[in-house]
């Protein structure tokens, strides 16, 4: 299990997990952000995965080569609007001092902004019909992918690689590879999750999660067997759930449908 502090930061990985109305508690919840509020990703700065993200309990500890910053979590009265992807969402301004430790380390002017509990962002309701609402995740609060789904890439590959490169929430093991494209509803340990969608990729996967190294063959390799009828290629499988409930490592993988 992973979750991802900061939006489009390193991963980190957990023996447990929260289930919150964002997605795993701590995932997601804080993202930079250019001059115009829209957000700021490896796609365009891949040198954002050598950013390391820290929960704090009140906050959050960015790192990078020989840098570092903690901030607090924001208050409710430094509202900015933010754009992620076709959501323009209220968000709160993390202040001027990330704001120039992050000028030093990326080289560009960037904000750290925080979704507080105020905003609602929603899923897209071609997925998801009970108003849920995601973090600043790219559409779904939840990724889950299976562990021998890296295996089939791998073997197609003369390096392999690492899961980190598809930033999952959940592996899965036990199945065989792609197993979860044929899965509707599932039960991990006490929680039920509803299969809304395949996760399409984009450049990231490319990306070395260490250096920000790009790595072209590894899309190739996938769209050689992974394209689907729309051109997209696709990894993984986006997850729904009813708030609450939590998972831990280890917990049992049940298809329902």
């Amino acid at each position: 299990m992973h979750i991802y502090p900061l939006k489009s930061g390193r991963g980190i990985d957990v023996d447990s997990m929260v289930l919150d109305r964002f997605g795993p508690r701590g995932d997601r919840r804080w993202m930079l952000v250019d001059e115009t509020g829209r957000f700021a990703s490896q796609r365009e700065m891949p040198v954002m995965a050598r950013l390391q993200a820290e929960p704090l309990v009140d906050g959050l500890r960015l790192a990078m080569d020989q840098e570092d910053i903690e901030v607090a979590v924001p208050d409710d009265g430094k509202t900015l609007f933010v754009n992620i992807w076709d959501d323009r969402v209220p968000a709160r301004d993390a202040g001027p001092a990330a704001a120039r430790w992050l000028e030093k380390v990326l080289e560009r002017p960037l904000r750290l902004v925080y979704m507080g509990e105020e905003c609602r962002r929603l899923v897209d309701g071609r997925y998801a019909s009970g108003g849920e609402t995601v973090s600043f995740a790219d559409g779904f609060p939840l990724l889950l992918l299976s562990a021998s789904a890296l295996d089939e890439l791998n073997s197609r590959l003369t390096q392999p690689v690492g899961l980190d490169r598809f930033r999952p929430n959940l592996v899965v093991e036990g199945c065989e590879a792609h197993a979860e494209d044929g899965w509707r509803r599932i039960r991990i340990g006490d929680v039920e999750f509803e299969v809304a969608k395949p996760c399409a990729r984009c450049a990231v996967p490319s990306l070395d999660q260490r250096t920000g190294e790009k790595h072209p063959e590894i899309l190739r390799a996938l769209a050689s067997y992974r394209r689907g009828a729309d051109r997209q290629v696709y990894f993984g499988q986006n997850l729904l759930y009813e708030p609450g409930g939590s998972l831990r490592v280890g917990d049992a993988v049940e298809v329902l449908d």
